[in-house]
């Protein structure tokens, strides 16, 4: 697949033939499973195969041995294209899986993260997308180390795009094994293996080139996975068949619905159940370790005493699920009893500003997203590879439109599955529950316990994790499993896309930036995309293997990833533009002030119980940025200037006009 000529010039008719076959594909699959008996299992096969067979074909395809194609796709890539393919590498599992669920679980507070996405893009638009284009390096901690100067701002960069990176790889590779564990019937665990295949084939072989191409095939599935379900269920629901208009409607049913269950009496008694559970399990955590002994105790009484095998068996299995020691009980049961103290109070208005993050974190997560996407550096190297200056701005518009047909419709996927859930769901006998919930709570991702024992399911009872929600909406709008299939194609497509540029990024800051420029300047071309094929595959490994943990949700590993690049890389690229007075010793104070105080917060917050004005572990990145820029800032005053040379250089990539080499160290 040559990247010159012909191919350039007909890409609006190569995509448009795919994205035709495409939706031939999924109707002669609707037909098969209508008319010929396919089976889920055989539709979710068939969908992998071809959906990651069309990547591997592309990846090989675009397979290359030089230098500025396989790290900048040869900076030919059309704005247009390079827009769906910064779309396809934006839009992660986080967003197409996670981000729907999230509003469905924090309602309007989850708008948070739409207004925080999108609007970073503003940033990028304004201050860096365009100038880093000029300046025309290959990596950000390539332009850090030409900015300014030597291996130490390099080197931080390095630190910081491998961190922010690998933690939102972790996410990705999650999305994919909850894709595989659901629709291939394959172990979590195992899944995320076989997941990687489908991301290596296409960055191993192709790097940027490679991946861009896949990246475009790759919005065309998951955008067109996306829009359908929502589109079917609002026209089912309200006759209209804009979602994005009608789930009005659902807004209301819900109000209607929350009203009548905090009501109920059902409802009241299954509240007060939860406060009892939450108050034992505080009896429990204050009376460690004697309290876990004799729970330990009472089941190994209860097992030599079984009357039944199956009894037997079921007792073993509870003694098993008992924490391992006084410090894991402490941890398990404090979560427990959080769980158990929220359901124990009536449900906070959907609708109702700040009723589930303050507005302090609601507005401090969104500041987060927004400066950390226009700090990302899988997002900032799309900008290095367009021709010129005028096209990395017309990219980022482009971007924001592509983007904007998945985020203007999230809100509304997560208000039809609310409404579905809470008028069709609730108040269900246990026994007629609808086929979808067993088939999600096998990944563990829906459960339910029937607290007060009368078996009818009340909301309380009912536990529907965020990652389940995009991902069932098919089988929630009784549609065909083709769709399931579909979203799934989707779900795998936004997964991969974000994995591919992801990998890419800490390939190349380790090959590239760290062994290239900093141990062997004189290594050939084929010697340094050997290691960094040879980086990507070992990284992916380790990304897969540390997936299989299920650290957290989705949502927040992404929200983790954005805190970091945003304290680690915006205040220093935008003073390494904006600010020609900006200094090494100011860059590097600033970036490791912003790094070390956001990761530090961060894990405290998260596993410590470290607390300051009460901002969440998900918004870390609010000491960071600020003091990233107010450090470089002090420090650049007080030390030597850059050379007047670099100073005018600075002053020269602020002209709009024009393009720029580079500036060599």
């Amino acid at each position: 697949m040559a990247m010159k000529g012909g191919f350039l010039d007909n890409l609006g008719k190569i995509y448009g033939i795919y994205t035709v076959g495409f939706i031939v594909f999924v109707i002669l699959l609707g037909l098969g499973e209508a008319f010929f008996g396919m089976t889920p299992k055989s539709i979710g096969y068939v969908y992998m195969a071809v959906t990651i067979g069309l990547y591997a074909m592309i990846g090989i395809l675009s397979r290359t041995a030089k230098v500025s194609e396989y790290y900048v796709a040869g900076r030919s890539v059309p704005a247009f294209f390079n827009g769906m393919a910064t779309g396809s590498d934006w839009m992660s599992a986080a967003s197409f899986i996670g981000m729907a669920g999230t509003i469905f679980t924090l309602g309007y507070d989850g708008l948070a993260y739409i207004m925080g996405w999108t609007g970073g893009y503003v940033l990028l638009a304004v201050f860096l997308g365009p100038y880093l284009r000029k300046f025309g390096q290959y990596t950000i901690p390539d332009f850090l180390g030409a900015r300014y100067g030597g291996n130490a701002a390099r080197s931080i960069g390095i630190i910081a795009a491998i961190t922010a990176s690998f933690t939102y790889l972790i996410a990705q590779v999650t999305g994919v094994g909850i894709i595989m564990s659901r629709f291939l019937n394959l172990d979590f665990s195992v899944g995320v293996f076989v997941g990687l295949g489908g991301i290596l084939v296409c960055s191993m072989l192709g790097g940027m080139k490679a991946v861009t191409w896949t990246q475009v095939a790759q919005y065309i599935i998951l955008i067109v996975a996306y829009l359908i379900p929502p589109t079917v269920m609002s026209f089912k629901t309200t006759g209209n068949p804009i979602s994005e208009i009608a789930y009005g409607q659902a807004l209301q049913k819900i109000d209607a619905r929350e009203k009548a269950i905090n009501a109920d009496a059902k409802e009241i008694e299954v509240m007060g159940l939860w406060k009892q559970k939450a108050a034992d399990l505080d009896a429990d955590i204050k009376g460690l370790p004697g309290s876990l002994d004799a729970k330990k105790a009472d089941l190994n009484a209860k097992i030599a005493a079984a009357a039944t095998p199956a009894d037997k068996e079921k007792l073993e299995k509870a003694l098993k699920g008992l924490p391992a020691d006084a410090e894991d009980a402490k941890t398990k049961w404090t979560a427990a009893k959080g769980a158990a103290a929220g359901k124990s109070k009536p449900m906070k208005p959907y609708l109702e500003p700040f009723a589930r993050l303050d507005a302090k974190n609601m507005l401090a997560l969104t500041f987060c997203l927004m400066v950390g996407t226009a700090g990302l550096p899988h997002i900032l190297m799309r900008y290095y590879t367009v021709p010129s200056v005028k096209d990395a701005r017309m990219s980022v518009g482009w971007s924001l439109f592509f983007i904007f047909l998945l985020y203007f419709t999230a809100p509304a996927v997560a208000a039809f599955g609310r409404s579905e859930v809470l008028s069709n769901i609730v108040g269900l006998p246990i026994a007629q529950l609808p086929a979808w919930m067993a088939n999600w709570g096998k990944v563990g991702l829906v459960s339910f316990t029937d607290i007060n024992a009368d078996g009818i399911l009340q909301w309380y009872e009912l536990t529907i994790a965020p990652d389940a929600i995009v991902l069932a909406m098919p089988e929630i709008a009784g549609l065909p499993y083709v769709i399931s299939g579909l979203v799934a194609a989707g779900g795998l497509a936004a997964a991969l896309s974000t994995a591919d540029g992801l990998l890419l990024t800490i390939s190349n800051a380790l090959s590239h930036d760290l062994y290239y420029k900093m141990i062997d300047q004189h290594a050939s071309i084929t010697k340094r995309l050997a290691i960094s094929r040879t980086l990507l595959v070992v990284t992916a490994l380790i990304s897969a293997w540390v997936a299989t943990y299920k650290i957290t949700i989705i949502v927040e590993l992404v929200a983790w990833a954005f805190s970091i690049a945003a304290a680690s890389f915006f205040p220093a690229l935008v003073m390494g533009i904006w600010d020609k007075r900006a200094n090494k010793a100011g860059a590097l104070a600033g970036m490791y002030v912003g790094f070390l105080s956001c990761v530090i917060y961060m894990v405290g917050s998260r596993f410590y119980g470290l607390d300051i004005w009460g901002i969440k572990t998900i918004s870390s990145g609010l000491f960071g940025i600020p003091l990233g820029f107010i450090v470089n800032f002090a420090v650049s005053r007080m030390t030597a200037p850059p050379s007047q040379e670099m100073q005018d250089f600075v002053e020269s990539v602020r002209i709009p006009k024009g393009a720029s080499a580079g500036v060599q160290e």
